[in-house]
Order: C-alpha cells, then structure tokens, then sequence
C-alpha cells in the first residue's frame, strides 16, 4: 500500500512540475515584417503565473483542488520596484503581486482602513499607498509597511472618486459624478483647485474616469463620456485633445485606463474595442495599436486599467526575445477572461532588418 502511495505521489509531482509554466508564445506589435515596437510578453492571473508551485501533495491529501490567490477584476494596477499592485473591485481588495516572493498578498484593510470599493491606486516614491474608494467617497492612504495611515476627503467633498495621482505636494483626484478634477493640498488635506466643469467644450468634462501627470506635471485626464482624452498644463489650463467618439482607428467608444511614458507617448485603453491606442504627445496622432479580443496571447476581454513601469523589466527578461530591447513595461488589466494582467514590453527591434518594409520609428 505505501509503495502504491508513493508511486502516485510521484506522478502527481510531474505532473505538477510540467503545468505550472505558461507556454508563451511569441507576439509584436506591429506584426513583422513591420519593425515591431511592442512585445506580448506574458498575462498574471495566479500565483502560478509567477511561478508559484503547486501542493499537489495537499491537493491529493484533501481530495479536492486547493484555490490559488488569483485576481478577479483588475480596475486599477501601479507598481514598485518588484510589485504589482492591483485594485481588484471583485475582492474588494489591493492585491500585492510580489515578484521576488513569486506570491500573492493583499493590503490587510480593517476597521477605520477598510476598503470598499476600490479604484485607481498610486504609489508614491516613499511607498505610501493612496485609493480612491467609490463607495466611501474617499481617499484612502497607507504607508509603507501598508499601515492605514489616514483618509482624505468626505460625501460634501466627493462624488464618486474614479481615481487618484499625488504629484508633488498635491493630491489629483478624478471625480466622475462631479465632472472635476478635484486637487487637495496634501498636508492639510484642503482643496486648493479644481479643474473643469460639466459640458462638452473645450476644458469641460463629462464623467472623466482616469488621470495621469507625466513628469513634466502635465494633466492627463479620460474624458469618458465625451470620448476623449483631454491634456492640461501643470497649472490646470487646456492644452490639447487626443481622441474622439468613433469606430475608425484614433476614435473612442469605451475609453478607460491612460498612462504616459517619459517621451510623451499616451496610451488610452478602451473597453469596448479590447484594445490599447498609443498617441504622440505633440501631434495626437494615432501611431499604433495593440491587443483586440480573442483567445490569442496578447489579446484582451474587457481592458480596464493600464500603467507604464520602468522598474521591473529585469524579472521578465525571460520572455524577452533576444533580438528585442525592452526600454519599459505596459500592464494591462482585464475585468473578464482567463488572462487578467497582460504584460507587454516596449521597444526597439536590435536584430537583422526584417524583410518587406522600411523599418518605422516611435522614438
């Protein structure tokens, strides 16, 4: 009898080893033979995913399979140098995905700290947290250690708070139902400027959802219902407009999630069409797109969120291709699907010119 044991055992084990690896298959965008500036490089949904083994010893023991940490719907992703944090809305948690511990963890939220329903999330770079928490109406913060620190922000103060971004002593927050961007001194706690109003014009929002400032301190914010995405400058004045309601390449049906790289490239996910639009910050020009719905590595089911992560490209360098140098990493949530964070790399082809096409720049 034990001999049949562990001989069962044995096979449970292989089999365990052969099934915790993703096979990747290899995906850029633009497809070769054009010059490819993106690389699908591989999608977290478990612990698994990063490489987290399986207790196929306990699986047999209990009977039954053992559930993995997993993400359910990511509505916000930021990162520290070997995290991923993600505002799940299902679990109605902050996920920690930690890199070096290939595990899950999450931000242990009670009494006073607890999260309700969580939206965007930023971390600064002391390591504070700050959550902009649609049902409390608030904006919640936690420290390094993910200690509640404190809240901003009251029902007479917010609406529906979408989304948060601290830019130097200041506190941006996205208010959907109050069509603001609401801007709170960060020590005090008091609102010292607002930007916008409802309508449709030029520096008006209506049911704006997401914001970023890029590191010139440049406003960045979805316009969702105007299908649009609108840039102020640091001081809150109307720049320009990316986008507009429409179904051809460069328009919007669904926008969601933006994000800006250090070149000024804007990337606005939008739910509807499942895919990622990338922008030039000077011209709004449309200059590329990736992602689109299906089972295909790469593809998307209801994107959400998106953020752009110069810290962590070293720990997927394995999927990298060998011919491709990754200059940052884009994280794309999805709110269904198998695949719940897609993990793209940008950057430049170094390998042989590849045949049939002058190769195209995105510097």
């Amino acid at each position: 009898m034990k001999k049949h044991f562990f001989g069962f055992l044995a096979v449970l084990l292989l089999f365990g080893c052969a099934t915790d690896r993703q096979k990747i298959q290899t995906v850029f965008y633009p497809m070769p033979p054009q010059n490819p500036k993106l690389q699908f490089l591989m999608s977290i949904s478990t612990e698994e995913d990063l490489g987290k083994k399986k207790d196929v010893l306990m699986e047999f023991l209990v009977g039954q399979t053992i559930a993995q940490k997993q993400v359910a719907r990511a509505v916000g992703i930021t990162t520290a140098k070997g995290k991923i944090y993600v505002s799940d809305r299902t679990f109605k948690k902050i996920l920690i995905l930690d890199l070096d511990k290939k595990e899950f963890d999450y931000i242990k939220d009670e009494k006073e700290g607890q999260i309700s329903s969580p939206g965007g999330i930023w971390v600064t770079e002391d390591g504070y947290k700050y959550i902009a928490d649609l049902t409390r109406k608030q904006i919640l913060v936690f420290d390094a250690q993910n200690n509640y620190v404190k809240a901003y922000g009251s029902e007479e103060q917010f609406a529906k708070p979408m989304d948060v971004v601290v830019y130097e002593n200041k506190i941006y927050v996205c208010d959907f139902d109050k069509h603001q961007i609401i801007i709170l001194d960060r020590d005090s706690g008091k609102v010292v400027q607002t930007i916008g109003e409802a309508g449709s014009e030029e520096g008006k929002l209506y049911k704006p959802s997401h914001i970023v400032i890029d590191k010139y301190g440049s406003i960045y914010v979805n316009d969702s219902f105007n299908f649009r995405v609108q840039k102020f400058d640091s001081l809150g004045k109307f720049e320009k407009t990316f986008g507009y309601q429409g179904d051809t390449l460069g328009g919007f049906a669904r926008p969601k999630g933006i994000s800006v790289d250090d070149e000024g490239y804007l990337y606005v996910v939008d739910t509807a069409f499942e895919n990622v639009q990338i922008f030039d910050g000077e011209t709004t020009r449309l200059v590329l797109f990736f992602g689109g719905f299906g089972p295909e590595p790469g593809s998307m089911y209801m994107p959400n969120s998106i953020h752009i992560d110069y810290q962590n490209i070293d720990y997927f360098k394995k999927y990298i291709d060998k011919d491709f140098k990754v200059k940052y990493l884009v994280f794309v949530g999805n709110m269904l699907g198998e695949h719940k964070i897609n993990v793209y790399g940008f950057g430049d082809w170094t390998g042989a010119p590849l045949p049939g096409i002058t190769p195209q720049k995105i510097n």
